[in-house]
């Protein structure tokens, strides 16, 4: 019987998606069409080297190289998103992003296909500040939340699925790793061009945001003062990085720490972790927004950072393979509340006025933890062992989250100046 009232209870949660707007369905079948055709960059190392006979050196520059390629797209979509409309830059952006993968399927291994596998990057870049932009402008405050949830979801539901198919492709059909990738993203944009409309405020709505003092109220300036405008903001994106840093950590150390545990089983059970991960990811997801919908964002992305801290922080003390399955659904809770209330915060903090280049700009200086973590717990992992990476990153964690409540006091204190 308590089992059963668990499950209704767990079924009831997702009602938190009822009553959005039409689009943000939408934009969630979008999200999982494009999520399961993702094929080609799960893949894109062992391509490289198996099929374009790069080595592993080689294949890393590369893989640094669209790392890169991507920033400069994600600058120039930003600017495009608020100056010319979300819709249209995700038209022309996205739609490139698609077609560049057709004349992949059939060069096959020709050395011309990594390179249009660049550009399309940089297209992707451009796609999405407008896309992330649309999705703030079709939400409110209100039910943001669950909205942004609803978005997650669909994310990793689509991601649960896509890898699969594209290692069938890889081995037995490479010419439709890149067909059905580019079918998909041009299928998720037809989704977008059909049935959501131009959503980019118009003139009235930002000179009317003006006169109220509402976190989203337009800016008239610039995007570096904007920026100082919203120091809240930036501080709480500085903070963000830390937990990019922590999370970073279950592609690149956990696995190291699997294998020196258990030696050759070490890959399967990072396997099973993974998978383990995304199933309480597609499970989760709805009854923890619903648990902690009564809180503010900031307060609950806090949260997420006791969750990290003690999911990877007991890594340096833990031996047996069930506790690391404790371990992965600690941190995995964390990352989903941090998923579903950060995105929330800065969503609610950015001027309508610059939407699109609040989401190009603001997640490059997020991102800065996550890109230096793999550099920094390397060189840490060759001085000292694996033990004191897991004791850094708890540190981290727990550093952050005492940050973040200290941006939730700092705020409410001046909100009653």
């Amino acid at each position: 019987m308590r089992y059963c009232r668990m499950l209704r209870s767990a079924i009831h949660s997702f009602s938190i998606y009822r009553g959005l707007p039409a689009s943000i369905y939408t934009l969630f079948f979008a999200t999982v069409v494009n999520g399961i055709g993702v094929f080609v960059f799960p893949f894109l190392t062992l391509f490289l080297t198996k099929k374009m006979g790069m080595g592993e050196r080689a294949a890393g520059d590369f893989l640094l190289l669209v790392s890169l390629a991507y920033i400069p797209g994600t600058l120039a979509g930003g600017r495009l998103a608020d100056r010319f409309g979300r819709k249209r830059v995700m038209l022309v952006s996205q739609a490139l992003c698609g077609l560049l993968f057709i004349p992949c399927g059939f060069l096959g291994a020709h050395a011309l296909v990594p390179w249009l596998i660049l550009v399309s990057i940089f297209f992707d870049g451009v796609t999405d500040p407008a896309r992330s932009a649309m999705s703030t402008d079709l939400t409110t405050p209100e039910n943001r939340q669950a909205a942004f949830s609803l978005l997650y979801l669909g994310h990793n539901l689509g991601f649960a699925f896509g890898p699969l198919i594209a290692g069938f492709l890889f081995e037995n059909a490479m010419s439709w790793l890149f067909w059905g990738n580019g079918i998909a993203v041009l299928a998720s944009l037809a989704l977008v061009i059909l049935f959501i409309p131009e959503s980019k405020p118009s003139d009235h709505q930002i000179r009317e945001s003006l006169a109220g003092n509402s976190t989203e109220r337009a800016h008239e300036g610039n995007l570096l003062s904007a920026l100082r405008s919203r120091y809240f903001l930036v501080i709480f994106t500085a903070l963000s990085a830390g937990y990019g840093f922590v999370y970073a950590q279950h592609r690149f150390a956990l696995p190291l720490q699997l294998e020196a545990l258990f030696a050759e089983k070490g890959a399967p059970l990072y396997g099973t972790l993974m998978t383990l991960n995304a199933v309480l990811v597609i499970l989760f997801n709805a009854p923890l927004v619903a648990a902690l919908k009564r809180f503010r964002p900031v307060v609950n992305v806090a949260v997420a950072g006791l969750l990290y801290m003690a999911g990877f922080g007991m890594i340096a003390f833990i031996r047996s393979p069930a506790l690391f399955l404790v371990s992965t659904t600690i941190w995995t809770f964390g990352e989903i509340v941090n998923a579903t209330n950060e995105q929330v915060y800065v969503a609610n903090h950015t001027p309508m006025s610059h939407r699109g280049r609040f989401n190009a700009i603001l997640p490059l200086i997020g991102g800065m933890g996550f890109a230096l973590s793999s550099p920094v717990t390397g060189r840490i992992i060759e001085g000292s062992g694996l033990g004191p990476v897991w004791i850094l990153l708890g540190a981290v964690a727990l550093a952050a989250a005492g940050g973040f409540l200290l941006v939730d006091r700092s705020e409410r204190r001046a909100a009653t100046r």
